[in-house]
C-alpha cells in the first residue's frame, strides 16, 4: 500500500527509532513494544526501574517503552504522510482527521499458511504461534487503550485477507485512501 502510494512504511523502522530514543536493544522493542503484559522472571527484573527517579522518567520499562512509542507514533504522523503498522496506532492517532484506520483479519488456517511461507517453521505449531501473538497483541492493546484489539468499531474499516486477498485490500484502502475519505 505504502508502495503504491509512494509514502513512508513504518514497522521495523518504527522500532528501530523507538531502539535509538530509548537505549534498548530493537528486539526487546519488538516483543515489547506490541506485547506488553507477558510476564516472566527477566520482565520482572528489567521493570524493577519502576518508580526511581531519574530511571525511564520514574516508568517501569513496559511503560517508558509505550510512551516512547507514542511518541515516535506522533511525529511520524505530524512529519508525512505515511502507512504505520500496529502498536496501537490507530488509537494514538484517533483523533486526527487525516488518518485512515484499518485492521486486516484472516482466518486461522489462512494466517498458519502465510506465516509458514513467510517466516519458515518453528518447534511450534503455526496456529500455537498465531494464539500466543493474538493473545499477547489483544493484552497489550487493551492495556494501553482501553480497547478491544480488532473490534471493527475501532477502526473506519476491516478486511478479511483470506476472503479478499490481500492484493485486493491493499486496492480497496489504496481506492479510500485517494478518495480522502
Amino acid at each position: 500500500l505504502a508502495q503504491r502510494l509512494g509514502i513512508a512504511y513504518y514497522d521495523k523502522e518504527l522500532v528501530k527509532q523507538v531502539a535509538l530514543e530509548t537505549g534498548f536493544d530493537p528486539q526487546f522493542v519488538e516483543e515489547r513494544g506490541e506485547f506488553a503484559g507477558k510476564t516472566n522472571w527477566l520482565t520482572w527484573i528489567v521493570d524493577q526501574g519502576a518508580g526511581t527517579p531519574g530511571v525511564m522518567n520514574g516508568l517501569n520499562a513496559t511503560d517508558f517503552l509505550w510512551t516512547i512509542q507514542r511518541e515516535v507514533i506522533l511525529r511520524l504522523a505530524e512529519k508525512e504522510p505515511c502507512v504505520i503498522v500496529g502498536r496501537c496506532a490507530d488509537y494514538i492517532l484517533r483523533e486526527r482527521e487525516d488518518c485512515l484506520h484499518t485492521f486486516i483479519h484472516a482466518g486461522v488456517p489462512f494466517r498458519a499458511d502465510r506465516i509458514v511461507r513467510l517466516y519458515g517453521e518453528s518447534e511450534k505449531t503455526p496456529e500455537k504461534r498465531l494464539a500466543d501473538k493474538d493473545t499477547r497483541r489483544r493484552v497489550n492493546y487493551k492495556h494501553y487503550t482501553d480497547r478491544e484489539w480488532g473490534m471493527a468499531q475501532n477502526y473506519h474499516i476491516t478486511l478479511d485477507s483470506g476472503v479478499l486477498g490481500i492484493d485486493r485490500c491493499v486496492d480497496i484502502i489504496l481506492a479510500l485512501a485517494q478518495a480522502e475519505y
